[in-house]
């Protein structure tokens, strides 16, 4: 079996216990090509982000950097700007076979919400060897707005895959014959490249800015939050806005991205060469994303954009990133958006799932 473990795959690790939770897996936390992941009982505010380096447990470093820790149980606020860390519920005993990667969840990044994976014995954040054994952890940092969390929330997920099945840009080129990736031309260079969409087809809304003083974010109110009290409205008339050194931005990619049943998609890192900003935070496409079949037709890529040091101009059709497709090691028992609670299939530009529909 090579290629990324489908959802029936990963509820077989659950059974044999390469995969061991702490309480019991819930109802949407196994998802197409990823597990959710979810938040224990206590968070540890750290000094700074660290990680635990060769032949070092993260237990080991939270003795050096800890500074005080959080009873997580009836609820608490993680501050804006403030490091943590919190023991997640599930561990690993991975077979030697078998590597993973984390990432954020959409909503998570959408709120500018930090959150990587760290393990016992890491030297990457959110890349875990294949055979690992161990505990792992949130590393979590809100960086717009202070949230409120529980046990149980899940920030960040997890994808398994044995062996290597990166496609080649010869193999997508020929998959975007077969079963277009995305709607016109197909930038491929390294990866399906994507561009920023700063021309609307309808007004002049082309995303939206984190405002600096806001109040706290409850994570289990959906639909709860008015946009405005958060978020500044960006409008452009020329096809282009400017990026402020510091500030979060919620975009829209131009293209309506595909992934095909038989493969997954992840955003490839952040590259310096296309501009003085980070351009995303959640990085996995799942099977069936953009998928007609699975009712997302038209599923646009929202990019969670941080700008750097310098001002930026962004510009309408600007390259601003890229995925990398693939293979499934099987096609998943359940697709992205097709009887399952998917929050963003079919979505246009759309902040995360806890605020009011604009």
């Amino acid at each position: 079996m090579t290629g990324v473990l489908p959802s029936q795959t990963i509820e077989t690790m659950l059974t044999n216990g390469e995969i061991r939770v702490s309480e019991p897996v819930v109802e949407g936390q196994v998802q197409p090509a990823s597990l959710d992941l979810r938040l224990g009982h206590v968070a540890y505010r750290v000094r700074a982000s660290f990680l635990a380096g060769q032949e070092r447990t993260v237990a080991e470093r939270l003795n050096e950097f800890e500074m005080h820790r959080i009873d997580l149980t009836e609820g608490a606020v993680l501050e804006k700007g403030c490091v943590y860390v919190v023991p997640l519920m599930e561990t690993l005993a991975l077979p030697g076979n078998v590597q993973a990667v984390a990432n954020a969840k959409s909503s998570t990044g959408r709120l500018d919400l930090l959150t990587r994976t760290i393990t016992d014995g890491g030297t990457e954040f959110d890349r875990i060897a294949a055979g690992y054994a161990g505990p792992l952890y949130a590393e979590i940092c809100p960086r717009s707005f202070s949230v409120l969390v529980r046990p149980g929330m899940r920030l960040n997920q997890i994808r398994f895959r044995a062996g290597q099945s990166l496609l080649s840009d010869a193999d997508l080129r020929t998959l975007h014959g077969r079963s277009p990736l995305v709607d016109g031309e197909a930038v491929i260079d390294d990866g399906l490249g994507f561009s920023v969409d700063l021309k609307p087809a309808e007004g002049t809304l082309v995303g939206y800015r984190a405002k600096p003083h806001t109040g706290v974010i409850d994570l289990e109110n959906i639909g709860h939050y008015d946009p405005a009290e958060y978020w500044e409205e960006l409008h452009s008339s020329d096809g282009k806005i400017i990026l402020d050194p510091g500030a979060f931005y919620i975009l829209v990619s131009r293209e309506a991205v595909h992934i095909p049943p038989a493969y997954a998609a992840e955003m490839a890192p952040f590259l310096a060469m296309v501009g003085e900003f980070r351009v995303h935070y959640a990085g996995f496409f799942d099977p069936g994303f953009g998928h007609a079949e699975a009712g997302g037709t038209g599923s646009r890529g929202v990019l969670e954009v941080r700008c750097h040091e310098a001002p930026f101009v962004l510009e309408h059709g600007q390259v601003v990133g890229r995925l990398v497709y693939e293979r499934m090691a099987d096609v998943p028992s359940q697709l992205y958006g097709a009887g399952i609670a998917s929050n963003y299939q079919g979505q246009g530009l759309k902040l995360s799932k806890h605020f009011k529909a604009a």
